[in-house]
């Protein structure tokens, strides 16, 4: 039967990784909203605890906690002192990501490897961290934010795409291997969305007009876009939903 309670989220504990800002800080708002206590995580503390302080007083029950997703020995303390002091992590966003343009005979080596150690590495680390936990309850969510560039390659972006479509495939990996444990793992694809990184080419008038004349919904998304996606995916409604990549793209993927 479905109700309300179908798509709730109370009573449970989401941690989100690169949460202090942008797409990060509007997926835990929406897991927030949905009733999960949630644990935002970044590495600027002032930014995370404005986040924190933001979302507490929208009356949103939400802790930061300042760690390297990157640092295993970090992200293994952070992640034992969550389950003892706030609870048990039923649902786990692996949002930190980065990018950092180039052509691809003109990356450096360094920005290459600064973009596969965040956009990969981390969620390899956090995510066998938390799974760990979750094979023992047996059950959980992970949901790892992907991108249209998982599919879909741009001038310049190499790397990235080259990240996130590893990062596709790792989700898939992962679903593989925890599923029989009650776990479920899938990607969640935001295509073109404002935030603050993507404010220049939102400020970019061609740019600008081309994303949205590619788009069929003909606009940008507004990170609010995003969130209902990920509840449903860490919801009850998704128990079933496993090893699948759910692009929020306006219709990007769906046209040449």
């Amino acid at each position: 039967m479905i109700d309300a309670s179908t798509f709730r989220l109370d009573g449970r504990v989401a941690l989100v990784t690169g949460s202090s800002t942008g797409i990060g800080l509007a997926l835990a708002r929406g897991l927030a909203q949905a009733g999960a206590t949630v644990v935002l995580n970044g590495r600027d503390e002032a930014r995370l605890q404005a986040a924190c302080a933001a979302l507490q007083a929208e009356g949103l029950v939400v802790h930061g906690r300042n760690f390297d997703v990157c640092d295993a020995t970090a992200v293994q303390a952070a992640v034992d002192g969550i389950e003892r002091d706030i609870g048990p992590i039923h649902v786990l966003v692996n949002n930190a990501g980065m990018t950092r343009r180039g052509a691809f005979h003109e990356l450096p080596a360094a920005d290459w490897q600064a973009i596969l150690r965040l956009n990969v590495d981390s969620l390899f680390v956090v995510g066998q961290i938390v799974a760990r936990h979750m094979v023992a309850r047996g059950a959980g969510r992970i949901i790892n934010t992907c991108s249209v560039q998982s599919e879909l390659g741009r001038p310049g972006t190499a790397a990235y795409a080259a990240s996130k479509g590893a990062v596709k495939m790792l989700t898939k990996g992962m679903a593989i291997d925890l599923g029989p444990f009650g776990i479920t793992v899938n990607g969640l694809g935001p295509g073109y969305f404002k935030t603050e990184l993507t404010a220049p080419l939102v400020n970019d008038a061609a740019f600008s007009a081309w994303l949205i004349g590619r788009t069929p919904s003909r606009r940008w998304g507004d990170v609010e876009d995003l969130a209902p996606a990920a509840v449903f995916l860490a919801s009850d409604a998704g128990r079933f939903v496993n090893g699948h990549i759910l692009y929020v793209d306006g219709g990007v993927t769906a046209t040449l």
